[in-house]
């Protein structure tokens, strides 16, 4: 494979080449979609799925639950139950209890990220997974925001993206995020009932009522896009349909039985028949809004809208237009099937051009370099984090459905390349011996890539060190080319 082309390749499509791999034989299209096969499970085997989290955080705050009532009761009410201190001693339980399997999720997130020879698929995941963004922010939702990328985007990737579609839109992660699974239709049966007397799964505030809140970002963010012709009225029929949707409770926990991640309540699911887009959806229960989604994924303006995403993601940040249109026509003719997609992305000359450049993200940037340093990231994530932070893009805190922003002018500003240029001395610092020769690496990680003038400055460097910092801090480096 030409050195130039596979650079290209693994900067371009993948998270960095590691050390060896532009060596691999054959055309760098073919080597790319060679990557499009399942990965082994043991990657990520041993965290718990979010049936078992549901069980266990509906356990503690039933405990939790249990000792409130106790503060209250002035018979068996210790001194200090309801006092600040006793709250905080809850909260610290809390963050003890389920802090270490988040961190558990992003140590073995980073780790298939840094060592997979899969890069390009790992790179997929990213990107859908930003595209269906869940912030940990938010407290309902920041258990299974990870586990959402784990147990509905992976599985489906190489899908269609209807079966990705509705595999995020029945997680927790997205029902709590969004607020569907507080949602009751105008006339349920539980608005009949009334709300006094619901029991809040979680807090006395909790607010009954239509939510809108998953139905328009599914419309406006996660389908359509926000020029996709959609107006409120369809807002508010997909709200309706969505209604029931959301997550076991207390009561399926009493009952002892296995729990599921996705439950029906159809005491809370809006009646009748829906119009969506001017398309009439019968009374369906759960069915109506599976419906609904089915004909979203594969609606034209979602071709357009994620075609462009990806084109804008991979390319540039103006993507050619006529590669947006081949890839939304592709989308259209395979009823949403992404592997289809993705070839078509890959085999395109537009993404091989010298005008295709992309500059990385925070996340790719310090993958990128962990990768072509051969650094181990090692089982305890904390530090890895800490310079996610720093550099503006936390895992799994975007703090908006949008997701993190995916052009250069939102990551290239005098400060954040600031504090990339002291991450570029960080991370040289941790290069193993093995690759302590500047040179050597930066024809690894950038093949023909490396230009005349980089070439001559790690010649001039005056440690290995400096040398590699200058390399990660080049533009040779920051942008994919």
């Amino acid at each position: 494979m030409a050195l130039d082309r596979a650079a290209s390749a693994s900067n371009r499509f993948g998270l960095g080449a590691r050390p060896g791999a532009l060596a691999a034989p054959g055309d760098p299209r073919d080597w790319l979609l060679a990557q499009l096969r399942p990965v082994s499970p043991s990657a990520f085997a041993g965290l718990p799925d979010s049936a078992e989290t549901l069980r266990r955080e509906l356990a503690f705050r039933r405990e939790r639950l249990a000792e409130r009532r106790a503060a209250r009761d002035p018979v068996t009410a210790s001194a200090d139950a309801g006092s600040e201190d006793a709250r905080n001693e809850i909260r610290t339980r809390f963050r003890q209890t389920f802090g270490r399997e988040l961190l558990a999720e992003l140590a073995a997130r980073y780790r298939h990220a840094v060592r997979t020879e899969q890069d390009f698929l790992e790179r997929l995941v990213q990107f859908w997974s930003n595209h269906f963004a869940v912030s940990i922010d938010k407290r309902q939702a920041a258990l299974y925001a990870a586990p959402m990328e784990r147990e509905a985007i992976r599985p489906h990737v190489l899908g269609r993206f209807g079966d990705l579609l509705l595999a995020v839109e029945s997680h927790p992660g997205m029902l709590r995020y969004l607020d569907n699974a507080r949602s009751i239709g105008e006339g349920s049966w539980l608005a009949r009932v009334g709300s006094r007397r619901m029991r809040p799964e979680s807090g006395p505030t909790r607010k009954l009522g239509l939510n809108e809140n998953l139905a328009r970002e599914i419309l406006e963010l996660h389908t359509l896009g926000v020029d996709g012709g959609y107006d409120q009225a369809d807002v508010l029929e997909l709200a309706r349909a969505l209604t029931g949707w959301g997550t076991a409770g207390r009561r399926e926990l009493r009952a002892g039985g296995p729990l599921a991640p996705f439950a029906f309540r159809s005491a809370a699911h809006e009646p009748g028949a829906r119009r969506l887009l001017g398309r009439r959806y019968p009374e369906g229960g759960v069915e109506q809004a599976r419906a609904m989604l089915s004909d979203l994924a594969r609606h034209p303006a979602t071709a357009r809208h994620l075609a462009f995403k990806l084109a804008r993601h991979f390319v540039a940040d103006q993507p050619p237009p006529a590669l947006v249109d081949r890839l939304a026509r592709t989308w259209l003719d395979g009823d949403g099937d992404l592997p289809a997609v993705y070839a078509v992305l890959v085999r395109s000359d537009e993404a091989w051009s010298a005008s295709a450049r992309k500059f990385k993200t925070p996340n790719d940037f310090v993958l990128s370099a962990a990768r072509g340093l051969g650094i181990d990231l090692g089982a305890r994530p904390e530090a890895l984090v800490g310079l996610f932070r720093r550099l503006g893009q936390p895992p799994f805190l975007p703090r908006s459905p949008a997701g993190f922003a995916d052009t250069a002018a939102d990551w290239s500003g005098a400060d954040a390349l600031g504090k990339r240029v002291q991450l570029a001395q960080a991370l040289a610092a941790r290069a193993p011996a093995a690759h302590r020769q500047p040179l050597a690496t930066a024809r690894a990680m950038l093949g023909r890539g490396l230009d005349t003038d980089l070439g001559a400055a790690l010649r001039r460097a005056e440690s290995p060190e400096q040398g590699l910092a200058l390399l990660l801090a080049s533009p040779s480096f920051q942008w994919r080319t």
